[in-house]
């Protein structure tokens, strides 16, 4: 099996005026290319800060985190900066479009932080949009567009550098049901059709169903691993 995220005996602790709280204890968890991975557990249980911690936004207190055969935990800032534009692709809750952008300058702007040319993010562009369905929306902003249109732009943007893993933090829970469904349809294709690695948090078990493993995690420790049936 190809690993691409490896993560040994990981720990996170945050200091609450002068207590630690465990965030994470002891989590190991090898997530395969080309795999769908669901993070689920109650409010406080560790998926986000863990989900965080994979994607280089937070350090672990201790423990091993490899992405992509990158050592995220020894990686200086600038390094950090340049594996998230390149190897990763975030997609939130709240979507995070800049609102005085168009769909197609949202989805332009990882691109050109990479330094690709206007001629090449042109044609990216439209190829990715269109593959989200989205392709006659181009010129419309962020507010001409409904949650479900403006979470597809915000996929659409996690895809720009083609980075092998896409990471999403609730990507369905401002949506309603048919939305999210729609939603988690896309982000399947994309992962059946380009093999991107896919993991992401969800709250809502029938949103889990689209991931070939389930992983529940309960007071920062990983209580129980579930394959697709």
């Amino acid at each position: 099996m190809d690993t691409i995220v490896s993560c040994t005996n990981v720990h996170k602790s945050f200091l609450m005026g002068r207590e630690a709280v465990q965030a994470l204890r002891g989590v190991t968890l090898e997530v395969t290319r080309g795999e769908i991975v669901c993070l689920m557990g109650p409010s406080g249980s560790g998926k986000t800060t863990l989900l965080n911690i994979i994607g280089g936004l937070e350090e672990p207190s201790r423990g091993h985190v490899l992405v992509d055969g990158e050592n995220v935990v020894a990686l200086p800032e600038d390094a950090l900066s340049e594996m998230r534009l390149t190897k990763m692709g975030f997609v939130f809750q709240s979507y995070n479009l800049l609102a005085n952008f168009t769909a197609r300058e949202n989805v332009e702007v990882p691109m050109a932080l990479a330094g690709l040319s206007r001629r090449e993010r042109q044609d990216k562009v439209e190829r990715l949009l269109e593959s989200v369905g989205l392709a006659d929306r181009a010129r419309h902003y962020p507010s001409e567009l409904s949650g479900g249109q403006q979470q597809r732009v915000a996929i659409a943007r996690a895809l720009a550098n083609d980075p092998p893993i896409l990471i999403g933090d609730e990507i369905t829970g401002d949506l309603d049901s048919e939305t999210g469904f729609e939603v988690m349809e896309v982000v399947a294709k994309l992962n059946r059709e380009q093999g991107t690695t896919v993991v992401y948090v969800t709250h809502d078990p029938r949103m889990a169903k689209f991931a070939g493993r389930t992983i529940q995690l309960r007071d920062g420790c990983i209580v129980e691993e579930n394959a697709a049936l």
